[in-house]
């Protein structure tokens, strides 16, 4: 067998073995190319490929059939034809067991299904690979840190700021990682390609009436990773040289085709209920879904990276380089996944005024906090870790750890009892 044929487990393989077994229907949900459909095999009994022309055709004449066969029938990119969705919904309503059904999307399309499915459906989030998935390295994990035990954080690796450049424009997509140099940019390019002329109208089911404006709006997104850039800088950025502006309709309609088919994976605002705390903005942070997506539209290389040149939005943090962008981009990623993991919530903190800001927070369940700043450094200084310790006056013992992640390679706390790990020891 080969290597490629061996399945390598992903981190929602523990959720998804949780959940089939006590669900009815479960559906796995993220970009094209992440692996929804492989790691879906590995517990479908019967596959019915909706991407295939032959099944749909079958399917539009015939939907109930889709449905048949010996369970858990895996429905493979479900949004081809939305109302495989309602038939589901229906079938759960009427007694479907648990584990009859598995459905993969890589859309949410325009004309939705009629019932959202909540209480029958359950989605799982799946994005590219982790750190920690890519590695194998952790030594400190969310699921500790939430705990609050504050214990010490341990771990060694070798990995430098040049290897996590690597990693950024190494990609976690499946079919995009094992690739290097111009193989690799041109699968890169065929995915964003793909996107625009295929995904967005027939997936996410939007007319798109100038693709060339689209792609612009995508290298806007890129050039604004890791800030909280508005809408008017972000069109701006889409649009120089043109006299007239889109419409905020317009825009938005760019923005909602780029979330449905999970290409913008924006970090919502963490906004602490029970809490002291007051006039916090609520712009989401804006990313990509993999920062290898955020490099390839912004023409970035390994030395423009370590160079520290590269396209930023106009606003950006002036100390801020590309690679420091797209770094803390690799980083949200693996927390998010995670987060996801430990069943906590993820965002990014920050006053309206701009006076304090935390990278990320993940609140647990219990409603307990770890706070994040991310790093383009060996080491941290009291200026890096100035917002966390101002955090931790304000929220007291529900904040229950604080990380400052880094290059650099050795984890630790410091005396101020903050830890400091670098990016690949940090896993689940």
């Amino acid at each position: 067998m080969s290597d490629s044929a061996v399945y390598r487990q992903r981190i929602v393989d523990d959720e998804l073995t949780e959940l089939i077994p006590d669900l009815a229907a479960v559906a796995l949900e993220g970009p094209k190319g992440v692996g929804k459909t492989r790691t879906a095999l590995q517990y479908a009994r019967t596959v019915r490929r909706l991407d295939d022309p032959a099944e749909f055709a079958v399917a539009q004449a015939a939907p109930e059939r889709l449905l048949d066969g010996e369970p858990p029938v895996l429905l493979d990119e479900w949004q081809r034809l939305p109302s495989v969705w309602d038939l589901v919904r229906r079938r759960v309503d009427d007694g479907a067991p648990a584990g009859s059904f598995l459905l993969t999307g890589s859309a949410v399309p325009d004309q939705p299904p009629t019932h959202s499915g909540a209480g029958r459906i359950v989605s799982v989030r799946m994005r590219p690979f982790s750190l920690a998935e890519r590695l194998g390295e952790p030594t400190v994990g969310v699921g500790a840190l939430l705990a609050g035990r504050r214990e010490a954080v341990t771990g060694t690796t070798e990995l430098t700021v040049q290897d996590y450049a690597d990693e950024v424009l190494a990609s976690g997509l499946p079919g995009i990682r094992g690739l290097s140099g111009r193989a690799r940019r041109r699968q890169l390019e065929g995915y964003l390609e793909r996107v625009v002329d295929r995904d967005v109208p027939d997936d996410a089911g939007v007319t798109i009436r100038n693709p060339a404006a689209l792609r612009r709006w995508m290298v806007a997104y890129a050039a604004a990773s890791s800030s909280t850039a508005s809408f008017e800088k972000i069109r701006d950025a889409a649009t120089g040289g043109e006299d007239r502006k889109p419409s905020k309709e317009t825009a938005q309609n760019y923005r909602d085709a780029l979330t449905r088919v999970w290409v913008l994976d924006e970090v919502p605002a963490w906004l602490p209920s029970g809490s002291s705390l007051r006039e916090l903005a609520q712009a989401p942070k804006h990313q990509l879904v993999d920062p290898a997506l955020a490099s390839e539209l912004l023409g970035a290389s390994r030395e423009t990276l370590l160079a520290g040149r590269g396209r930023l939005i106009p606003g950006a943090s002036p100390d801020r380089t590309l690679l420091g962008a797209l770094f803390e981009g690799l980083v949200t990623l693996s927390l998010r996944v995670y987060a996801q993991h430990n069943e906590a919530r993820i965002g990014h903190f920050r006053t309206s005024r701009g006076r304090h800001e935390t990278d990320l927070i993940i609140e647990g369940r219990d409603g307990g906090i770890v706070a994040f700043e991310v790093k383009l450094a060996r080491t941290a200084t009291d200026a890096h870790v100035k917002h966390l310790r101002w955090l931790s006056e304000q929220l007291g013992d529900r904040l229950r750890d604080a990380v400052v992640i880094t290059t650099g390679p050795t984890a630790y706390r410091r005396p101020d009892g903050i830890a400091v790990v670098p990016a690949a020891l940090v896993g689940p």
